[in-house]
């Protein structure tokens, strides 16, 4: 007998990392595609039992009326982010995946999410009644697709910066505010959180957005028996500095500045130009250096948009350190990457080991996935070696 089909629910579900995500599983699903980039591939991972990629069902929420079909192919067509080949084997499934894909919701997203709103989304009369209509929509998924279980992944655009100390610290004081969108101030990523784990399921959230990250939500994912973590992958210049700052401190250099400079011109580039969401994740990729280094250097991030770069990312980092007999020396180091080809399998990593949490009956945060993010939440810990070492624990002592 077949295993019970799991469900993976995006939110932003035909943008750029769900769109390679979703190839990717496709790829996989067929044979087609190897394993590098994905963690959960590891062997230290093997034998755990992790669910085979065959039996993963993708379904999701969107704001914007492009096809997934379409949005792959813009991606093979001007980021090369995968050949022609790939994308026709995997087309048919693409188009099935798509009309699984439901309207979101634009709460408190800010101006510039909206902007790119060209579905005609229903219009909720309030947060509570948009998170009964998203529940709705899990509940569907779930049966037409016989579904043990959905890991709903938040990997929608940066919305403007939402501090959970806006949020109340317990659920039944912030309950009765979804009843009025005056009163609430949860954004949309935190109601598709409160949707997903009032249902039962599990919510993880890839991107620097409020989602889950408040002690109220913490208590709703408790009190429904789910699980939960977040926030903002870690994919490139952030995870070189989690690897770096550990080698300076353990040397005894002191670093006077760290300057990072990135330039891209995906989707995400577009939201991030807008000063009010960027401030969301520069803190996201600022913060790190200084906790693992425990004194404050200057530091310095910036997002630029170039169009003409697409979903190819370049950061350059530039480190001012001082050695022996106070001599100043410097680190400088270019990484290049496609974002969504960074991003997409660490999701598929963290829906496979969310599923695992599940059937471990994990409940509350899970800790164990703090190297899959910039600013994990629960965990003081950012060094990635000692990191991926919570999840090495986990996973063996499951």
């Amino acid at each position: 007998m077949a295993e019970t089909p799991v469900g993976i629910w995006f939110v932003g579900a035909r943008g750029g990392v769900a769109a390679t995500a979703t190839v990717g599983l496709a790829a996989l699903k067929q044979g087609l595609l190897g394993t590098a980039g994905l963690v959960s591939e590891l062997p230290a991972f093997a034998g755990l039992g992790l669910a085979e990629w065959t039996r993963f069902v993708v379904g999701g929420h969107e704001i914007r009326g492009v096809s997934l079909p379409e949005e792959a192919a813009r991606l093979m067509r001007e980021s090369h982010t995968f050949d022609r080949e790939l994308f026709e084997q995997c087309r048919a499934e693409l188009e099935r995946i798509d009309g699984r894909i439901r309207p979101g919701t634009l709460e408190k997203s800010g101006p510039t999410i909206a902007g790119f709103a060209d579905l005609d989304l229903p219009r909720d009369k309030s947060p509570r009644h948009a998170v009964e209509r998203l529940k709705q929509d899990l509940a569907e998924f779930v049966e037409s697709e016989g579904l043990g279980h959905v890991v709903v992944v938040c990997v929608a655009s940066t919305e403007p910066v939402a501090e959970p100390t806006d949020v109340p610290l317990r659920w039944t004081e912030l309950e009765p505010l979804l009843e009025s969108a005056g009163k609430c101030p949860l954004p949309a990523s935190s109601l598709y959180a409160v949707a997903a784990l009032e249902s039962g399921h599990s919510f993880v959230n890839f991107t620097p957005s409020l989602g889950s990250n408040s002690p109220a939500l913490d208590e709703l994912a408790r009190a429904c028996g789910t699980r939960h973590m977040g926030c903002d992958g870690k994919t490139g210049e952030t995870l070189m500095k989690s690897v770096l700052a550990p080698m300076f401190a353990r040397r005894n250099l002191q670093v006077m500045s760290w300057v990072g400079h990135n330039i891209f011109g995906n989707i995400d580039s577009r939201v991030l130009d807008d000063p009010v969401s960027k401030r969301a994740k520069v803190t996201s990729k600022d913060h790190l250096v200084g906790e693992i280094l425990g004194y404050r250097p200057q530091t310095l991030v910036s997002i630029e948009r170039i169009e003409s770069l697409g979903d190819w990312k370049t950061a350059w980092d530039h480190v001012h350190f001082r050695g022996f007999l106070d001599t100043p020396m410097t680190l400088q180091f270019t990484w290049q990457g496609c974002d969504s080809v960074l991003a997409a399998p660490l999701v598929l990593d963290l829906v496979r080991l969310t599923e695992l949490a599940y059937r471990r009956d994990h409940v509350g945060l899970m800790p164990f996935l703090a190297s899959f993010f910039k600013s994990p939440v629960g965990v003081d810990e950012h060094r990635f070696d000692r990191q991926f070492a919570m999840l090495e624990e986990w996973a063996l002592g499951g």
